[in-house]
């Protein structure tokens, strides 16, 4: 478009840009074909596309959102070469799922792995550089499920969809307040333990004597603070 084309009073331009007016109707009407289409192929794609996505199920909805939409407002293309698109992803993402119950190793990488983030209220320091995600992330998952302290913690692992599942000790032990050490203020129904001190990175706990040791054993963190109970 030249520069004298444009003009911030052509309304029409604006609104539908070169199509006619009429083709508006064929919008909706391509719309309703297409979402007709889209339903069916979500229905066919099982169940677990309407739960939590794994890295395949996104993949596939992505794609999806770009197919529809070429068909439904491009004035000079059709809608069967959409519907046709439609159907060949129905197909590969059923091909991959078939495979992945078949192979494990097409399931490991099309899903990824199941990673153990935390074991007997320790933080896995490898684990989390692995994973790219920090240890706040981790504390703000446990606090939004009810955890005070990593003393409470047997295990938590990052499933493969992203969610993560917390398993808690049946008796708490000394542990590191999941709590932000800048509000400066215990877990309800905590109190110090005096005797023990906490890695403030991983949550290793150790017997103080007259000093907490100078690194930790697990991250080699120097960083201590009085475990809670």
């Amino acid at each position: 478009m030249k520069e004298e084309d444009l003009q911030l009073d052509d309304w029409q331009r604006i609104l539908i840009g070169d199509n006619p007016w009429g083709f508006m109707v064929e919008v909706f009407l391509r719309s309703l074909i297409i979402y007709v289409c889209l339903i069916i192929v979500m229905r066919l794609l099982g169940k677990r596309m309407n739960a939590q996505l794994t890295i395949t199920d996104l993949a596939v909805m992505l794609t999806l959102g770009a197919i529809a939409s070429v068909p439904m407002q491009a004035f000079d293309k059709g809608i069967l070469p959409g519907i046709v698109l439609l159907i060949a992803i129905l197909l590969l993402h059923q091909g991959v799922t078939l495979l992945t119950y078949n192979k494990r190793k097409v399931e490991m990488l099309t899903q990824g792995h199941i990673k153990l983030v935390i074991k007997n209220g320790v933080v896995d320091p490898d684990e989390l550089t692995r994973m790219r995600i920090s240890k706040d992330q981790i504390f703000s998952v446990l606090r939004a499920k009810g955890v005070r302290h990593l003393g409470q913690v047997k295990r938590l692992y990052s499933e493969a969809d992203g969610h993560y599942s917390l398993y808690k000790l049946k008796e708490a032990r000394p542990g590191l307040s999941v709590f932000p050490r800048s509000a400066n203020v215990l877990p309800p129904s905590t109190e110090e333990l005096q005797g023990k001190q906490a890695c403030c990175y991983c949550g290793n706990v150790v017997e103080r004597a007259d000093e907490p040791p100078k690194s930790c054993d697990n991250c080699n963190s120097e960083d201590w603070i009085a475990a809670v109970i």
